[in-house]
């Protein structure tokens, strides 16, 4: 089962922080489209207007713009809320070893925040994105939680620290907190612009203008990528988990493993082109190889992704060609 058919109370309210983001503005339609009420919390610094724009006629959306870096904005969008699904963060390895101190700020005191102002408010669930990065060096597949490396880039840093005080939070104060650790998500909405973008929608945007795709490395790197929807899924059924399942994090993937050479030939041969590839450097803080085992979320969770990732592809393409 996805999501469709999941209930919550029928005047529940649901609060996505960085919900004007890619994966943020996908759980409000999401959650918009099953009938119960959300508030989008976003300062726009990465999240886009035009993602939530759709919504403003709904009366069921509320939008706030304002920062998590700020208490009392925590605060304020807390109030009378059941479920928060933290998405809030600043993404991308490379630009996290540019600017460490940002980093710091926004994903650790900005979901410290976030955290203790449901905590005050007594939210029910909080539910708050990680990252497979967590993994670091550790060289074993498939990944499984609770077997880490050293951690690679600030940003690594942030979501591992982000996830010890989930386990506090709800060790100490009983906050249901439940951190989903996310494999490579790609899927409409997904930004291609600009030097850090996610490498599914630049090349798609790239090969689209017949311009030349960069491969960082030798495109012999793999990757668990994992269609949107999947994500979307695991969020609500963290929502709908145990307290015996709190406390803890969860690999979000769909457990396949694709090499990045021959995902960009699948571009390639879907969109009608023929531009080789041209291969730079290996990028700092990069994980070389990515695959999850996802028994855990499946057991704790009821997660059951419907999505392959060539499911997901030709959806991500087709809305792109759409949108572009």
């Amino acid at each position: 089962m996805g999501y469709a058919d999941l209930e919550f109370e029928k005047e529940a309210v649901f609060l996505v922080t960085g919900g004007a983001g890619f994966i943020g503005s996908n759980l409000c339609e999401a959650i918009l489209n099953m009938g119960y009420q959300v508030r989008c919390l976003d300062n726009l610094s990465t999240g886009k207007q035009e993602n939530v724009d759709l919504f403003l006629n709904n009366p069921l959306y509320t939008f706030i713009k304002g920062d998590i870096t700020d208490l009392n904005t925590c605060m304020s969008a807390c109030d009378g809320v059941d479920y928060v699904l933290n998405q809030a963060a600043w993404g991308s390895v490379p630009r996290s070893i540019d600017m460490p101190l940002y980093y710091e700020q926004v994903n650790i005191r900005g979901t410290l925040n976030m955290m203790e102002a449901a905590r005050q408010k007594k939210v029910k669930k909080f539910v708050y994105a990680s990252s497979s990065s967590v993994y670091g060096d550790y060289p074993v597949l498939p990944k499984v939680e609770g077997k880490e490396g050293n951690l690679l880039s600030p940003y690594a840093l942030t979501k591992k620290v982000d996830e010890e005080y989930g386990k506090l939070y709800t060790k100490l104060y009983g906050l249901d907190t439940y951190g989903l650790r996310y494999f490579n998500v790609f899927g409409r909405r997904q930004d291609p612009n600009g030097t850090y973008a996610a490498v599914i929608p630049k090349f798609i945007k790239q090969l689209m203008n017949d311009e030349q795709p960069v491969i960082n490395g030798d495109g012999k790197q793999s990757r668990d990528f994992t269609y949107i929807e999947n994500v979307i899924e695991a969020n609500l059924k963290a929502c709908k988990a145990s307290h015996e399942a709190a406390g803890q994090t969860y690999n979000i993937a769909y457990g396949g493993r694709e090499y990045l050479i021959d995902i960009y030939y699948t571009l390639e041969k879907t969109l009608g082109k023929e531009i080789e590839p041209k291969f730079g450097p290996e990028r700092a803080g990069d994980i070389k190889d990515s695959n999850a085992d996802i028994s855990k979320a499946k057991y704790y969770l009821g997660y059951n992704p419907e999505w392959t990732f060539e499911r997901g592809i030709k959806e991500a393409i087709a809305w792109y060609q759409k949108h572009l």
